[in-house]
This record gives structure tokens, C-alpha cells and sequence, in this order.
């Protein structure tokens, strides 16, 4: 058995051991490598994945974001110093907490040193389960950057700005904010025209719930216990995605994404290098950028949300790109260790 084969087989493996639902992409400097569709977009109507399917890529959009950010530095004329921008500077009063200290600047956003407290905190003992946000929330009306202002403009910081990594969702919630005080536009626009249209992304956006819309998974959430149903995720997530979270995207512009991203269509090549540089360590191995996380052999994002998990991968030496979409959770990660091992043995 050759190794996509083998590839393959494990994947099929995950889909009947672990109900894997997504789909798997490699490609390589001659194009797609590997394509695998696996499991239900919609499990009530047995609709399969194909291709075409959109999963939701929960905190990858944070990429989006920050490529939105740099384009209007860019675009502001500033150079790669406009990053020590204060956002005290950019906000309005009314627009950016009222606990927001003038240190605070772009590049504490992007990496996630920030100090500002989150209105999702995803690390240490204060850790929340993301959908109980939406228990005594209207989540329907969560649909742009302002919006989840009240739920950590009023919290003080926790710590001064410039120190260590700590993820923060609300980080990227300002630089919503910020995109639009800079554009003069609602941030899904600015994403769509200054993202998603030159990196050719067409079959991408950001869809609310309550909209009827071809080829989008539905995001599932495993059964509590045994014998009881499957359920969607519709109360545990906004109702649309935005800064920090929540675009949708086929496997294909995800790949498109990242290898305008890397190769200069989006940005130049002055200002790719400046995302891609390491910033912030986050674990042994592992350095946050802005917006971008590096690894030694690659760099990316992943993202997480109930009912849809997702990670994706920029491999330069190889030319190479792996993108692993689910629209259950818990399986991701395995799956996209699978994709850069076939990798490493292929290209």
C-alpha cells in the first residue's frame, strides 16, 4: 500500500471509529496531491461532503484579520512601524473599552500580549466552554465587531501590555473595530474585497445562521450521552462569524488563501515578511507572528468552535499546503498530523 493509499485508509479508519466528518486536502507545487471527503455536511438529510462543501474555520479568520490590518496600514501609508500604533489613537471613546490603556497598540493585538481582558477565555482556570457564552446571550444578535464590545469593555486588563502570549479573542475583536475606523466599512466587507477577492477565494464568505445557502456543512455537536441525538450548533455560536472567528470556506480557497498569502498577492513581499516573522514565543517550537502562527517546518492557524473544527498549514519547503476541515470536533488535530506526515514522505 503506497502512502496516499495508506493516507486514505486512515482517514476512512477516523470516519468509522471516531465519526469523522470533513474534508482533507494536500497540495503541491503541481496542484492537489490528495483530496478526501469523508462522513455528512448535514446529518439529518444524509447530505454527503464534497468538495464544494463550506465548514465554518471558527478562529483561522483571525488570518483574515490580520491580513485585513496590515492592507490598511498599507493603505494609510504607514511602514511597518504604523504596527506601534496605539489603538487609543485609531478608537474613538466609544468604540474601544473604556478600561483600554493608550500602551495597547496593533502589534499587542496581533500577537495576542495584549493585556486586555477576553470575553472568551480560553486558557487557565478562568477557561469557559465557549457555547454556555450564549446560554442567557441573544447570540442572534451578535453580528458585527461592536456588538461584542459590552462583554469585555468594561473588565480591567490583567496584565500591563508586551508581556507573555495569551489568546484573546477580544484582541481581535478590536482589530474589527480598528479595520473598520481605518475603511470606513462594515469588516466583512473590508474581508471580502480586500481578502477574499484577490486571493480568488469566490466560494468564501461570512453567512449568517439564519440564511438558506448552498453547500455549508452544518455544524454538529456530539450526543451528551448515549442513544441520544445529534444537534446542531445554531444557539452556540453567533449568528455570524467575524474578527476573531466564523468565516466559511471550502478546502480549495482556504488553499488558495494561503498560497497568495506566501507568495506576495495579498500584501507584497516587504510586508508578507514582516507577518511572517516570529514574535512572541507560545510553546517550544511554536512562535505567534501577527495573526500567524510559525512553526519550524510551517505556519498557519486552526480554529475551534462547537460543531466545526478545523487547521491549515503553509509547508514553503515543500511547496505544500495541508488543510483539515470538520464539522464535528475532537479529530482535527489528528487529522492534520496525518496530512503533514504524507507530506514528508511525498514531496
Amino acid at each position: 500500500m503506497d502512502t496516499l493509499a495508506r493516507l486514505d485508509a486512515r482517514l476512512r479508519e477516523l470516519a468509522e471509529r471516531r465519526d469523522y466528518s470533513g474534508i482533507a486536502l494536500i497540495t503541491g507545487p503541481d496542484g492537489v496531491v490528495f483530496s478526501g471527503c469523508h462522513g455528512l455536511a448535514n446529518r439529518a438529510d444524509r447530505v454527503p461532503v464534497t468538495p464544494a462543501t463550506r465548514f465554518g474555520l471558527a478562529s483561522f479568520t483571525k488570518m483574515f484579520t490580520a491580513v485585513a490590518v496590515a492592507d490598511q496600514v498599507r493603505a494609510a501609508g504607514l511602514d511597518t512601524r504604523g504596527f506601534a500604533t496605539g489603538v487609543v489613537d485609531i478608537l474613538p471613546p466609544e468604540r474601544r473599552p473604556s478600561t483600554l490603556v493608550p500602551e495597547v497598540t496593533l502589534h499587542h493585538l496581533l500577537t495576542h500580549t495584549s493585556g486586555i481582558a477576553d470575553y472568551a477565555e480560553e486558557e487557565g482556570d478562568e477557561a469557559v466552554d465557549y457555547a454556555d457564552l450564549w446560554v442567557d446571550r441573544t447570540c442572534y444578535r451578535m453580528r458585527r465587531p461592536i456588538d461584542f464590545l459590552p462583554l469585555f469593555g468594561d473588565l480591567p486588563p490583567y496584565r500591563p501590555p508586551g508581556g507573555p502570549f495569551r489568546y484573546s479573542n477580544a484582541g481581535y475583536v478590536l482589530l474589527g473595530l480598528v479595520i473598520e475606523e481605518l475603511a470606513g466599512q462594515p469588516y466583512i466587507d473590508v474581508v471580502t474585497e480586500r481578502v477574499f477577492g484577490p486571493a480568488g477565494m469566490g466560494d468564501s464568505g461570512f453567512f449568517p445562521l439564519d440564511e438558506v445557502r448552498p453547500n455549508l456543512a452544518v455544524g454538529h455537536l456530539r450526543p451528551t450521552e448515549p442513544g441520544r441525538p445529534w444537534r446542531t450548533n445554531i444557539y452556540s455560536i453567533p449568528i455570524v462569524g467575524g474578527a476573531d472567528g466564523g468565516a466559511c470556506c471550502t478546502a480549495a480557497d482556504v488553499d488558495r488563501f494561503l498560497r497568495r498569502y506566501d507568495d506576495g498577492t495579498l500584501l507584497g513581499r516587504e510586508l508578507t515578511e514582516v507577518m511572517l516573522t516570529p514574535r512572541v514565543p507560545v510553546d517550544p517550537g511554536l512562535d505567534m507572528g501577527y495573526g500567524v502562527l510559525i512553526f519550524p517546518d510551517r505556519w498557519g492557524h486552526g480554529g475551534g468552535d462547537p460543531g466545526f473544527e478545523m487547521l491549515a498549514h503553509r509547508m514553503p519547503k515543500q511547496d505544500a499546503t495541508v488543510v483539515a476541515l470538520c464539522n464535528v470536533t475532537e479529530v482535527a488535530g489528528e487529522v492534520r498530523d496525518l496530512l503533514v506526515e504524507t507530506v514528508h514522505a511525498t514531496l
